[in-house]
């Protein structure tokens, strides 16, 4: 695994600029935007995105731009010498400010705007906190915190609340996939445990077990569809991974996808084929590649030394690299508004 992970690292520290400048542009481009809303009355609709989300305006939608300001925090933290630090610092100071992000948890608290980024953009605003709360701390980046808690706050609540009412997890490879929502928001859930308040772990630990402790001989050979960023398949063992200690994990992920020794199913190690970058929905495949090579990187990581699966899982993970990582910059709005985030992921 040192190979690929070396050169990803490499790779990071040489691409980190460009994928800054991607999610510095993006954060501020608050046009085209997909702004759903559920109308109530005439006139009942926001004159502009910025009106109704003072920080999460750009990026064509919300959670793509939560994603790239977590990616702007991520790269500050992790390559801080490879990318325009005071820019980002700059960018992330006007953005993160107090009566901005109340006005974020306003939206979040609302039963329809805050429902629609369930779980999904929840869990991506979770993993922002949790990233800004990792960063070295001064006077700026405190501030940021405190400015961020009242956001976590409100998702924390709405999390607490949606979980246990969930009977059914959603195994689909788009926004509302369940196990990738859990993913995201997992850090700062231990953040808080670790804090003394376990309250939002123990509810992902109880989801995920209700969800997914039982499952055997997933179809992962159904996957992927026509819209898939996610593979459901993998983003559901990621997540177990995250959870459970090998020596759980691995008679687990044994049962759940009993043929990856052998390279099946197949469908899962062969990237997918992306036919039209401009279309939105076509377009997400980028993501489906990138998102498949952090979950095979993930799960051999997590697998004990010597498992004889862990090099067919890492080469997986760079077949499917190698298809998404060229598409992050330079493509279509449709492609270069979110994949960035994803190619961060892998890479960190």
């Amino acid at each position: 695994m040192s190979g690929p992970t070396e050169e990803w690292r490499e790779l990071l520290r040489a691409r980190a600029a460009d994928y800054a400048v991607v999610a510095l542009t993006n954060i501020a481009r608050e046009f085209p935007s997909d702004v759903r809303h559920l109308m109530l009355a005439p006139g009942d609709f926001p004159n502009r995105p910025r009106d109704r989300t003072p920080v999460f305006y750009g990026s064509f939608d919300w959670h793509s731009c939560v994603e790239m300001h977590w990616l702007l925090a991520r790269l500050l933290r992790v390559v801080p010498d490879a990318v325009p630090h005071g820019e980002i610092r700059a960018a992330l100071d006007g953005q993160l400010t107090a009566e901005a992000l109340r006005a974020e948890a306003r939206y979040v608290s609302d039963p329809d705007g805050g429902a629609r980024q369930r779980p999904y953009g929840w869990g991506w605003a979770l993993s922002l906190v949790s990233e800004v709360s990792a960063l070295p701390r001064d006077e700026t980046t405190q501030r940021w915190v405190d400015h961020l808690r009242p956001l976590a706050d409100t998702i924390t609540a709405r999390l607490l609340e949606w979980l246990p009412r969930q009977t059914y997890p959603v195994r689909y490879g788009m926004h509302v996939n369940s196990a990738f929502g859990l993913t995201r928001c997992l850090p700062h859930a231990i953040d808080r445990a670790a804090a003394g308040d376990p309250a939002l772990r123990d509810a992902i630990v109880d989801a995920a077990n209700r969800w997914y402790a039982k499952d055997v001989d997933y179809p992962g050979a159904w996957e992927p569809s026509g819209s898939d960023f996610l593979s459901p398949a993998l983003a559901e063992a990621e997540l177990m991974a995250s959870l459970l200690p090998t020596e759980r994990f691995t008679p687990w992920f044994d049962a759940f996808l009993p043929g990856v020794a052998d390279g099946e199913p197949a469908a899962l190690f062969i990237p997918a084929e992306v036919s039209d970058s401009t279309d939105g929905q076509i377009a997400h495949l980028h993501g489906l590649n990138a998102s498949r090579a952090w979950c095979w990187r993930r799960i051999a990581e997590t697998l004990p030394p010597g498992d004889p699966r862990v090099d067919r899982l890492m080469a997986a993970a760079v077949t499917h690299a190698d298809a998404a990582l060229p598409y992050v910059v330079g493509d279509h709005y449709m492609v270069e508004h979110w994949l960035a985030a994803y190619a961060v992921l892998l890479l960190t």
